[in-house]
Parts: C-alpha cells; sequence; structure tokens
C-alpha cells in the first residue's frame, strides 16, 4: 500500500511541476479559486492545500489510499445501474446504496489525484441513471406512505441525491455544457421534485426523513446555482396545503403545524443543549445531511451564517451526540435504538471533521478522530489530519450532563451520570417524535460500556432482508415500545398516555433537580404527571461512590402518588446469569404469557415468588463481574422472573430476561432499591474475588411529600443516610428535617452522609 501512495504522489507532484505554460494549455481541469466548481464541500482551495500536503498527513493519505483501492475495485467491475425492485437489503437496493456512496468518493478522487478514469466514471454512471429515470415509475414495492422510484421510499431517494449532488459538484468542470444539462433537465431537477413537489408527505415535515429530502433538493440546488430549489430547502415548499390526518409508518402526523423546510427542522427537533428528540439513534442518521447542507450552505452562501443559526446548535449537537456514548463509544439506545450503532460509523467522522473544523478546533475532537482512524477527504478532514499529525489531540472528557429537550429547552431532557466506570442513562424526556417509546422515568445502566440494566432499544434488523424486509417489525409497536419493555412503572397493564402517540406527543416530563458538582454523588431527579391520569411519579437516581464499596453504587427511589388504587409492575432488564436470590421462587412446568395485550403478551413467566423480607435481592454474573440489585419489599410484594419471546413465532425478539417487582391493589408506593457492581471472575483461573453484596440493608425512614430519606446498611455495620427533595429543590434552599429524634440541615437538592 505505501508503495502504491508513494507513486499516487509522485504522479500528483510530477504534474504540479510541469512548466507553468504547458500546464495551463493542456489542462482545462486546472485547479484555481476563481472557477466555481467544486465548491460544496470540496472546494477549489481544499483541493490546493489537499495536494500540497499529500505524503505528510498520516490519517489522511491512509484514508486517500483505502478509498482509492475501493473505488478503483468498484470501476474494474464495471458499471450497473439496475430497475429498482427490492425493499432494504435486496439487491438492487443495495446496489443503488453503493453507487450513491461510489459516486461520491470517485468525484473525490477525481479532484484529489487529478484522474480522468474517475471524472469518466462518475460521467458513465449518472448518464446511465439519467436514460433510466427518464421512464422510471415508482418503485414497485407500495409499503411506504411516500414511495420512491430509485428506492422503496422517498428517504433512500433523498440519501442517493446527497450523495450524488457531491459527485455532480466534483465533475461539474469536466462535463460539456451539454452534459450538464441533460443531466439537469431530465435527472436532477426531476429527481429534486420528486422527492419534494410530487412528495409532500415526506417533504413537509420536521422530522429525520424530511431532513434528509430538505438537503438532498438544497444540495443539487447550491451545485446548479437554483435559487428556487435552495428555498424550497430551507423553507419548504410555500402555499401548500396538507393532510393533517394522513400518518406515516409510525403513526405520526404529517403536518407540523406548518413547519417545514431545513431551518424548522434546526428549530424545532434541538434543543438549545444540542439534544435531538428522536434519541441518539436518529440523530447519527440525520446528523450527515444536517452537517453536509450546512457545509455546503457556508461555503457557498456564507451570509447565511448557518452554524450560527439558533446559536450554533448543529455544532453543539455533536458534543451532545458523543456525551449520548457509552465508554465503548456505542449510543445508548433511547426510543428506536439499534444497539451497537457508535461514532465509529461515517456519519460520525462527518461530524466530528466538520465539528472541529469550524466550531473551533476543539482538541478533544482529535482523540476521536484518532479512534475512528480515517477523516474526510476534503477541507475539513485535512483539517483534523494535520491536527493530529501535530500532536493536538486531547482525550476526550465524558462528564455527568443534563441534557434538555424540546426547541426551547423546556420539555424534559436525558440526564448522564457518570462516576468511574460506570454511567446511569436516565430518560426523562418529550416523546420524541414518531421514534418515540412509551417509558417515562426509565433508565439504563453501563459498567465499562457493557449494559447491566438494558433498554430494549428498536425491534429490526435493520437492512437484513429476510427480517420484514429489513424495516420495522410488528413487534416494534407490540413490544419495544410499550412500558413493560422498560425499566420503569407500568400501572394496571397498560403503558404510558395508553400507547397513543397523539396523546403522548403533547406531555413531556418535568426535572426535579439534577446534581453533578460532588464528584462523590451524581443525582437526577424528575417528575411524570400525565402518563396515567390521577397518578405522579417522581424518580430520583443516583450514583454513589463511597468509600464502604467496591464500586459506585445505584441509588433508585420511585414515589408514585395515586388518587386510586393500582397494581404496579416494576422490571429490571438484567443482563447475564442468575447467581443468587434470598428468596424462594418457584419455577413452572409449563410456561404461560404474563398478559395478553400491551407488550405482556411477550412475556414468558419463569418463576413466581412471595417476598419474603423487608429487602428482597438477586445477583447475577455478566461478563466477568458481579451485580446485587436490593429492593425494598414487604410480604404483600411478588417477584416475577420473565423472559421476553412470548407469541413472537419468528424470532424476532431477543430471548432476554427479567426480576419483575409487583404491587397489587396499592395507592400510594415507594420503589427503592440499590444495584451494585462488584467483585469479579474469572474463567482461567476459576477464582470468584468479592462476589456478595455488600448491602446489608436498605431502610426506607422517611417518606413523606416533601421528603424521602433512605438509610443504606453496609455489611460492617456503616450506615449512611440520603435524603431528597421531592419539591422545592433548588440548590438555594435551606432545609431542616427531623427523623429518629435527629435534626438534619442542609441547603441543595438533597443530602448525604
Amino acid at each position: 500500500m505505501k508503495f502504491k501512495l508513494a507513486i499516487v504522489i509522485l504522479l500528483v507532484f510530477s504534474f504540479s511541476c510541469k512548466e507553468k505554460e504547458t500546464a495551463v494549455a493542456d489542462n482545462k481541469k486546472e485547479i484555481s479559486t476563481s472557477q466555481e466548481h467544486p465548491k460544496l464541500i470540496l472546494t477549489a482551495q481544499g483541493v490546493k492545500d489537499i495536494r500540497a500536503q499529500l505524503g505528510n498527513v498520516p490519517i489522511f493519505d491512509k484514508t486517500l489510499e483505502k478509498v482509492k483501492e475501493e473505488i478503483d475495485a468498484e470501476i474494474a467491475l464495471g458499471i450497473e445501474t439496475p430497475i429498482p425492485l427490492d425493499y432494504s437489503g435486496g439487491y438492487t437496493h443495495v446496489r443503488h446504496k453503493r453507487n450513491m456512496i461510489v459516486l461520491q468518493k470517485a468525484g473525490v478522487l477525481y479532484q484529489i489525484l487529478d484522474d480522468e478514469k474517475y471524472a469518466k466514471y462518475v460521467k458513465d454512471m449518472l448518464m446511465q441513471y439519467e436514460e433510466m429515470y427518464k421512464t422510471l415509475p415508482l418503485h414497485p414495492k407500495t409499503r411506504s406512505y411516500a414511495r420512491g422510484k430509485l428506492f422503496w421510499q422517498c428517504l433512500n431517494d433523498s440519501n442517493w441525491l446527497v450523495y450524488v449532488s457531491q459527485a455532480y459538484d466534483c465533475v461539474y468542470n469536466y462535463l460539456s455544457e451539454e452534459e450538464r444539462t441533460k443531466l439537469e433537465e431530465n435527472l436532477f431537477k426531476p429527481f429534486a421534485d420528486h422527492i419534494s413537489v410530487d412528495s409532500p408527505q415526506f417533504y413537509q415535515r420536521v422530522h429525520n426523513h424530511s431532513t434528509w429530502g430538505n438537503a438532498a433538493v438544497g444540495m443539487i440546488g447550491l451545485v446548479m446555482d437554483d435559487q428556487e430549489l435552495i428555498d424550497r430547502a430551507l423553507y419548504g415548499i410555500k402555499d401548500l396545503k396538507l393532510d393533517t390526518k394522513a400518518k406515516d409508518d409510525d403513526g405520526g402526523f404529517l403536518n407540523k403545524d406548518g413547519k417545514a423546510g431545513f431551518l424548522a427542522n434546526i428549530e424545532e427537533p434541538f434543543s438549545p443543549d444540542g439534544y435531538y428528540n428522536e434519541g441518539p439513534y436518529y440523530q447519527r442518521y440525520a446528523m450527515y445531511p444536517f452537517l453536509i447542507f450546512a457545509e455546503g450552505l457556508h461555503n457557498v452562501k456564507p451570509e447565511l451564517k448557518i452554524f450560527e443559526y439558533k446559536d450554533g446548535v448543529l455544532l453543539k449537537s455533536i458534543n451532545a451526540l458523543l456525551n449520548l456514548s457509552d465508554a465503548d463509544g456505542d449510543f445508548f439506545p433511547l426510543n428506536d435504538g439499534q444497539k451497537g450503532m457508535s461514532y465509529y460509523t461515517s456519519a460520525l467522522v462527518t461530524a466530528v471533521d466538520i465539528s472541529y473544523h469550524f466550531g473551533g478546533q476543539d482538541p478533544g475532537l482529535l482523540s476521536i478522530a484518532s479512534a475512528q482512524d480515517r477523516v474526510l477527504l476534503d477541507d475539513s478532514g485535512l483539517a483534523v489530519a494535520l491536527g493530529v499529525k501535530d500532536g493536538k489531540a486531547e482525550q476526550f472528557n465524558k462528564k455527568s450532563i443534563n441534557l434538555s429537550d424540546g426547541p426551547e429547552g423546556t420539555q424534559g431532557g436525558v440526564a448522564i451520570l457518570r462516576n468511574k466506570d460506570v454511567e446511569l442513562v436516565f430518560k426523562y424526556a418529550a416523546q420524541g417524535s414518531s421514534h418515540g417509546h412509551y417509558d417515562k422515568l426509565s433508565y439504563s445502566l453501563y459498567e465499562k460500556g457493557d449494559e447491566v440494566i438494558q433498554d430494549y432499544g428498536l425491534a429490526r434488523f435493520v437492512n437484513i432482508e429476510q427480517k420484514g424486509g429489513g424495516n420495522y417489525l410488528k413487534e416494534n409497536k407490540t413490544w419495544a415500545k410499550q412500558t413493560i419493555a422498560h425499566n420503569t412503572v407500568t400501572q394496571n397493564e397498560t403503558s404510558h398516555f395508553t400507547g397513543k402517540y397523539e396523546i403522548g406527543s403533547k406531555h413531556h416530563s418535568v426535572l426535579n433537580y439534577f446534581s453533578s458538582e460532588n464528584e462523590a454523588v451524581q443525582v437526577a431527579s424528575a417528575k411524570e404527571d400525565n402518563a396515567y391520569p390521577g397518578t405522579e411519579m417522581l424518580r430520583t437516581m443516583a450514583i454513589i461512590k463511597d468509600e464502604d464499596f467496591e464500586k459506585p453504587y445505584v441509588l433508585d427511589i420511585m414515589k408514585v402518588t395515586s388518587n386510586k388504587a393500582n397494581k404496579y409492575d416494576f422490571p429490571y432488564y438484567f443482563l447475564g446469569q442468575v447467581v443468587e436470590t434470598n428468596f424462594d421462587y418457584k419455577v413452572p412446568k409449563s410456561l404461560t404469557t404474563l398478559g395478553d395485550k400491551n407488550g405482556y403478551q411477550h412475556l414468558f413467566v419463569e418463576g413466581t415468588a412471595k417476598a419474603s423480607s423487608d429487602n428482597s435481592k438477586l445477583s447475577w454474573l455478566n461478563k466477568g463481574r458481579f451485580y446485587t440489585l436490593t429492593s425494598v419489599t414487604s410480604t404483600n410484594d411478588e417477584l416475577l422472573f420473565t423472559r421476553i419471546g412470548a407469541n413472537d413465532p419468528e424470532f424476532n425478539l431477543r430471548r432476554e430476561a427479567a426480576l419483575m417487582l409487583r404491587r397489587k391493589n396499592t395507592k400510594n408506593t415507594l420503589f427503592v432499591s440499590a444495584i451494585e457492581a462488584h467483585g469479579s471472575y474469572s474463567p482461567v483461573t476459576e477464582s470468584a474475588i468479592n462476589s456478595n453484596s455488600a448491602i446489608k440493608e436498605l431502610k426506607v425512614v422517611l417518606d413523606e411529600e416533601k421528603y424521602t430519606a433512605i438509610e443504606i446498611i453496609n455489611v460492617n455495620g456503616n450506615t449512611k443516610l440520603f435524603i431528597t427533595v421531592n419539591a422545592d429543590a433548588s440548590k438555594e434552599t435551606k432545609h431542616n428535617v427531623k427523623i429518629n429524634d435527629k435534626n438534619y440541615e442542609w441547603s441543595g437538592s438533597y443530602y448525604f452522609k
């Protein structure tokens, strides 16, 4: 590979060393800043800068060589543009998806290496698409609410145009005026019209789908210098009325109060902190069109100052998104999120590079770029590569953070508590558009990037054709979105907001307080009083680092106040092998389901018990580490071992376990638990170290409207007291509480000592 790269560099430098007069006369594609193209993402000046640095920037040179090998192999295979037939994962879908990426990369190689074979390849493929598109009908698959032509949905058509517009920009000057006219009139303009004017139910929205559509129309408009398309991208289609009763695949209304266009898609979904309301999985997906179109606008229409729009939220959002990943860089699977998606995806290479280049060159981003081990082959990628080469990289420091939700930051949020290797994700956000789940005040827990208490994520095998065409499965609605699939309270076997989007989208949880100043005690507390009419839930979660414990532990306090008696189910979706319980349970001879709807139909009951003491304990082993759940219980509480997978004949769901605490015929109640990470087990040495819980007892010593107090007593008899403020929890407020004839005074949201 080094030999090949040396040849590439030699060819480029040989060209630059020709006599000046010969170069100008013989090479009509000579790059100068006065030329119009490329201008979108890779700029004319950027090409000059890149050529001057070739061979001197290792991460850029390595990326260039890999891309060159990849595209050379594609060119050797020849061009194929098949008639569209398939859903996601099918051959024609994959081929056209591959073509868009290959076109973009080939265009970049043409500019950087000045090798005409790449421009010819791009031109020849575009001409094949031009010939096909002129007579191409709607895609034959009819599932989508907005069918594309190359793909089964307009979303994928938009993906294609976002990438291909970059390729067109790179070969623009290589093509004759006649060729450009042919492509623009028969391919690009009709393509842009189809995903916008012809598909308003797709385009005129505030949603990640329409963001891709806006970017596609706008980027091709920038390349063609078509102001009508640029305006359509920024502001949506004017004077267009939509059927507000029409719904998308997930039940979301297609018209969002008439708001549409790229700017509306920045204003509405992003909070001032940069949190994207659909969750990190879809934020990752949407960041590419957001940032790549923004970069194009910055380069071509700098007067718009797009990176300053809404107080610079696009660049802020990258920091938020990186903080929404675990120790391994995997994004937390809030809402519809596929596990394993991480900041190593190409969209986050784009995000990191653009953020570094346009956002003040944060050295922490360089450490992530180094881990990604590749950069964009453009101006921003060169800036990152130079920063890495010059040794400017610093560790990206993830700390406890509270990210507000909603366009004004007033619709709840997501709190991430971090203490040493333990990370807790506490969700008290708004609905999250059509990709939201019905899981108010839910959480998930991680140690060293491994799930301890898990969130299920989505029910979908993305781009695996055999599984529902790679699309959302029916179990996403019947299981993954339902409340019982999450680590929060379900009341009367009914999901929050009865599982209805139009109700859930009207409400959000409210922050009680967030505190991360004390390194030893990190706390988040929030209220929800709309999930069930007449019921208020207040949950307070803390990660506590105590010298009496090997590792930080989690304290979980869920206070439920209702105007009537209910049945409450409180699951803990633990991952790993059961080691020990302090209660006796019965295992049924045959499996039955826990219920028949709202997700309960997907749960097998594998064990039943009655709580036999004031504390019920479950210990388990996962990935060489021990964990113990200690819950405050009464003898009326039921304990259920459940497993996901009932009524799932196609095995679409993962067969994972939970311990569920069930409390019947109860009006007001308090769920209190602690989760400890402790010890280790080595299968090599076959040794178990510190495999027992360090908690002797959890006790509720006070529970009233304003305060709840919990004692944590360890096995050595040492006692700590945690008091949380349930109302008026500002940092400045002074409190005085008497517990067991002793006064406790403090200022702030909680007390711990």
